[in-house]
């Protein structure tokens, strides 16, 4: 997705000049932890970077941490991370054997109840593409196979703003060119797992994101 008037470096707000060139994961959530390329990691308690296995075949990007993320400094280890564990044992996949990141690498919130609970907001376009660059490094040195992308934002970041999560969820996709990743990667985009908890039909949305998840899973195995 490039950069239009209003939403990239031109008005402040890009990660790029924190983004040390030839890094290793250690060495990009180490720097990871004093961007300022948006005004997110004023409110944030930390930046939170990716985990998991660094050779994956499979990445899963969300949107952005929780509050839970937030304050333990780690992606998927909150209420959705619990639903996204589960659905990938499911499908097939180790939890163990993948590597979680999202789009945004900071909390985005509202305060309410007098200051006291943190809810969740949307980053904005800019911001998902300020944050980009961390992404895009991320993706160049696991270099998967597959990329699972978890709800519209991460799905939006990776295959550009027109793209409908509710419309080709479950389809494999190639991966728009990236600077420096493997153009061998494909997309598959899934329903992310906080739209479960938050479902009136909890069971259906949830079968719908595992069968998602079995079709990456699929990639990785036809690989």
């Amino acid at each position: 997705m490039n950069a239009t008037a209003g939403t990239g470096p031109e008005d402040g707000y890009d990660a790029a000049p924190f983004v040390p060139e030839g890094a290793d994961l250690a060495r990009l959530r180490s720097a990871a932890a004093g961007c300022r390329g948006c005004p997110l990691h004023l409110q944030a308690t930390q930046t939170v970077f990716g985990a998991g296995e660094p050779s994956s075949a499979m990445v899963l990007v969300g949107e952005q941490p929780g509050d839970v993320e937030d304050r333990r400094g780690r992606p998927f280890v909150g209420p959705a991370g619990k639903v996204l564990d589960r659905a990938l044992a499911e499908a097939g996949i180790d939890p163990g054997e993948v590597y979680v990141t999202n789009a945004v690498k900071h909390f985005k919130f509202v305060l309410q109840e007098r200051g006291k609970r943190r809810m969740h907001e949307a980053p904005s376009r800019r911001e998902v593409t300020a944050c980009r660059p961390w992404l895009v490094a991320e993706l160049r040195l696991v270099s998967p196979r597959v990329v699972v992308a978890l709800g519209a934002t991460a799905a939006k970041a990776l295959l550009g703003p027109s793209f409908r999560v509710t419309r080709e969820h479950g389809v494999v996709l190639p991966l728009p060119p990236l600077d420096g990743v493997d153009p061998e990667v494909e997309v598959v985009a899934t329903t992310h797992p906080s739209a479960v908890l938050r479902a009136d039909d909890r069971e259906s949305v949830y079968a719908g994101m595992v069968a998602d998840l079995r079709v990456a899973a699929g990639v990785v195995g036809g690989g």
